[in-house]
């Protein structure tokens, strides 16, 4: 599919910014339309800018979504039968539906999702939203808005779906993760905004203690950013499972960089969704995982701990102290939705259901 825009320049193979004075980024962005090969992780960035990876087309875009309200909504939000909601929106049977990923936009308070609708080569990718203060689901438009598009020159072709694994937001920087064609395949690309150049990113490796060897193929499944001591880090997981921390600064394209391995949460699990979040005065992450639930990670000694370097057999945990929030029970995608809120989609008998919960 093509990503048409309308008197447009492209360099490097990215659909660039222009007029550099203009009051904001969002101004900056050429009108054109959007076809996505597919919809995967999301992110948002300043002036709800929402961020879509594009794993089939080897891209990021950057889509101007105009939701920037003078006042953002409040209060829960609460979709008992999501999974039938969404189904009504699209006109497509649930069992049709895969929900990818869920994004909150801080200025509006609104909630988007990622969606496949249909399978095997009859699917399609179909962004949504859903309004906080009316609760209302709609189709979010990706004909004729402001958009940008930064391919990625060395994403995977072995595993097209794994080129992009999570999407974040930090600093005016977008930080890609997934797999690239290189020795190293695991990496995490740190690509200014507005998009400029063709970022190959850095190879990262990591000590993976629950199989006991130092691996650089296995992708960052979920990560997030925390800001300490005037510097920022990526707080990063991978399936089984363990926790590594990235200083932002030594991710620079083309380097090889080896990640320091603060905890191992359990093997034969994959994380899902994650966050960082202050409570009491102290500084928290809650990550959900497939198998292992919900787990609240104390930050406290996450920005000096030194790395894993011993092998944690027989399922075993080590590392930063976490607890399991057991009433979490069910967790697919959470987002952080406020300062004293986070927002799940659970799965459920009759698909999935979304709600409101208090930061544990």
């Amino acid at each position: 599919m093509a990503y048409a825009i309308r008197a447009a320049a492209a360099v490097l193979g990215l659909a660039l910014l222009v007029s550099p004075a203009a009051a904001g980024l969002a101004d900056q962005m050429q009108v054109g339309t959007v076809e996505l090969k597919s919809a995967g992780p999301l992110t948002f960035g300043p002036e709800g800018i929402l961020f879509v990876g594009d794993s089939q087309g080897g891209c990021v875009y950057a889509l101007d979504t105009g939701d920037r309200p003078a006042k953002a909504a409040t209060g829960a939000v609460k979709v008992e039968r999501l999974t039938a909601e969404m189904a009504k929106t699209l006109s497509t049977p649930p069992d049709q539906l895969k929900v990818n990923d869920l994004a909150v936009n801080a200025l509006s308070g609104n909630l988007y999702f990622s969606v496949t609708r249909g399978k095997g080569k009859d699917a399609m990718p179909v962004l949504l939203k859903l309004d906080r203060a009316t609760g209302a689901l709609s189709e979010v438009t990706t004909k004729d808005v402001r958009c940008a598009r930064a391919m990625l020159p060395n994403a995977t072709d072995r595993n097209r779906q794994e080129a992009i694994t999570c999407l974040g937001y930090a600093g005016g920087k977008l930080i890609v993760a997934g797999l690239s064609n290189e020795e190293f395949a695991s990496t995490l690309r740190v690509m200014p905004f507005p998009f400029t150049t063709a970022e190959k990113g850095a190879s990262v490796e990591i000590y993976h203690a629950a199989h006991a060897r130092y691996e650089t193929n296995a992708p960052v499944r979920t990560f997030t950013t925390y800001d300490n001591g005037g510097k920022t880090y990526v707080l990063a997981s991978y399936t089984c499972t363990p926790l590594v921390r990235f200083p932002i600064e030594d991710l620079k394209t083309g380097q090889k960089v080896r990640g320091t391995t603060v905890a191992e949460l359990g093997n034969m699990n994959q994380p899902l969704d994650m966050f960082t979040y202050s409570k009491g005065g102290q500084d928290y992450l809650l990550l959900a995982n497939s198998k292992r639930g919900v787990m609240k990670v104390s930050l406290k000694d996450v920005t000096t701990a030194e790395s894993l370097t011993q092998p944690v057999r027989g399922g075993g945990t080590a590392g930063l102290p976490f607890e399991k929030v057991e009433s979490l029970t069910g967790v697919e995608q959470l987002a952080k939705l406020d300062d004293a809120n986070a927002v799940v989609v659970r799965k459920t008998a009759d698909g999935l259901s979304l709600e409101t919960v208090a930061l544990p």
